[in-house]
């Protein structure tokens, strides 16, 4: 069999951590391999050592069944390796075009000229169908049209082996669509793809084989048409997974949050971000925020939670107004917010994880005395939140945020929020980038918090989170609440149609 990749009993270490142990993987010309695992379970590793950003301690790594050494990026580029890495590496300030010549630019007289490469960059769009405008800065454009970016990126330096790191965690369900058919047109046009996911459904859509790591092994190679979800989930997790939400039927209690007629404006160019929005959350229920990426929710959660002032309208929480409250005083009054963005509103990111984890109480009674923090009583309380929510670290309450995976740096934030025992929980897409196993946890603990009468307001853009997790749905659409739905009545297809402004509905 001639494989295109091959890496042969890799081992890479890192302090207190084996990320990858003696594995073995090989990926045939013109597939689409999945790389499953939980988060932490070595998959990025795994390949950033593919890319030469990692150097393995053991193994080897062969291209067309030749023995390689790679370096750095510059020697994977040059054995037409490209990477979309999970968090993209473009500069905002730059053009598209500017982004993807960076590093191989053509000069005349001294200075840069794109004009060739444009005309191969729009050669390229056209090919692969990837529409993109060269001239747009990338921080003007959308989270769907950078990843397209990043792949042209790859492709204007003639890779032939593409790599996806997860590549659909910040992508709504059309973007999603959209790519898993870009990838079929590049194996259409004889690429090679190595796909690293937790999402089992796009691996059944798009994936030939699935190699399955789990903490840092490899567990098995399947083939993906004869595979069940089921299967493919119990091989990640290392058991069972139930993907059937169980929740009780419960009364209503009585109304903890209530948002009147919110209006927030853009602080520059003074437009309204969000239009003159009202709901209410009660005891007992996920009320859920439906919406594509981009329609006014991130604005209408800053604003709740002090991060962005309000132009109008009012938060009322346990019946007394908070609108004009500090964020530490909304927090104190009862909040709990898991955020959108967690590298940049969730975690200090060179903080360890046992400040993390007493970001929101480090000044509570039983973390001081007279005014000094007593570190061994904030260490002894994140070990217990460490065991209690499963997070997995290299060195204990000593790790580092940013060091941690994805799943387990929003686990460190669950942790931090749930243990303050909030009577309304944000939950800002929470499960967004995480695994089956983390996700079946995270939906638990919110339906947990439900099921003690706490009120839980879910922001949402996975359609089956909204219409299993749910009480409620209210469907936000260019700042304004367009549909107030009851997920048990509603079909997908009609919310879709809510979610992209094509249908309104009753807010009452």
């Amino acid at each position: 069999m001639e494989y295109i990749v091959e890496m042969l009993n890799i081992t890479k270490k890192f302090p207190g951590i084996i990320a990858n142990d003696n594995i073995t993987l090989q990926l045939k010309k013109g597939e689409i391999l999945a790389l499953l695992g939980e988060n932490g379970a070595g998959k990025s590793t795994l390949m950033s050592v593919l890319f030469g950003l990692y150097q393995p301690e053991e193994g080897i790594i062969k291209i067309n069944g030749n023995e390689v050494s790679i370096k750095n990026p510059n020697d994977a580029n040059a054995l037409n390796i490209g990477m979309v890495h999970q968090h993209f590496k473009l500069v905002h300030n730059f053009t598209v075009a500017e982004n993807i010549v960076l590093g191989l630019e053509d000069t005349k007289y001294g200075f840069m000229t794109l004009d060739n490469a444009i005309e191969k960059m729009m050669a390229l769009s056209e090919q692969y169908k990837l529409k993109i405008d060269p001239f747009a800065k990338i921080e003007d454009i959308t989270v769907g049209m950078q990843q397209r970016v990043e792949i042209l990126k790859m492709l204007y330096r003639n890779a032939e082996i593409l790599i996806f790191d997860e590549p659909t965690a910040v992508l709504t369900p059309q973007e999603i669509h959209e790519l898993m058919h870009i990838m079929k047109n590049l194996i259409k046009e004889g690429k090679s793809i190595i796909l690293i996911t937790h999402k089992l459904n796009e691996i059944k859509e798009v994936a030939d084989r699935c190699t399955v790591l789990r903490k840092g092994k490899n567990v098995g190679t399947v083939d993906v048409k004869s595979a069940s979800l089921e299967e493919l989930a119990e091989l990640m997790v290392g058991r069972k997974v139930n993907f059937i939400i169980e929740k009780p039927e419960l009364p209503l209690g009585k109304k903890v949050f209530e948002v009147k007629n919110l209006s927030i404006l853009n602080p520059y160019s003074h437009k309204p971000l969000v239009k003159n929005v009202s709901f209410d959350v009660h005891a007992g229920e996920i009320l859920c925020i439906a919406g594509i990426e981009g329609n006014g929710q991130n604005p209408l959660i800053e604003g709740i939670t002090g991060l962005r002032s309000i132009h109008e309208g009012q938060v009322i929480l346990n019946g007394e107004d908070i609108t004009k409250k500090s964020i530490r005083k909304k927090t104190l009054a009862g909040i709990g917010h898991i955020p959108e963005d967690r590298h940049k509103h969730g975690l200090v990111l060179d903080f360890d994880l046992s400040q993390n984890l007493v970001l929101q109480s480090y000044f509570d009674p039983k973390f001081q005395k007279y005014g000094f923090i007593q570190f061994p009583d904030i260490d002894e309380h994140s070990k217990q939140l460490i065991n209690r929510f499963d997070i997995r670290t290299g060195k204990g309450v000593r790790t580092s945020a940013r060091s941690m995976s994805g799943g387990n740096q929003q686990k460190a934030i669950v942790a931090r929020e749930f243990d303050r025992n909030p009577d309304l929980m944000i939950a800002f897409t929470p499960t967004r980038g995480l695994d089956a196993g983390a996700i079946e946890y995270i939906h638990k603990q919110l339906i947990e918090l439900r099921n003690q009468g706490k009120a839980v307001l879910l922001i949402s853009l996975e359609l089956d989170e909204v219409m299993n997790v749910s009480d409620r749905i209210v469907v936000i659409y260019e700042g304004e609440l367009v549909a107030n739905v009851d997920p048990k009545v509603v079909t997908e297809n009609e919310l879709g149609l809510y979610m992209s402004g094509s249908k309104r509905g009753k807010m009452a």
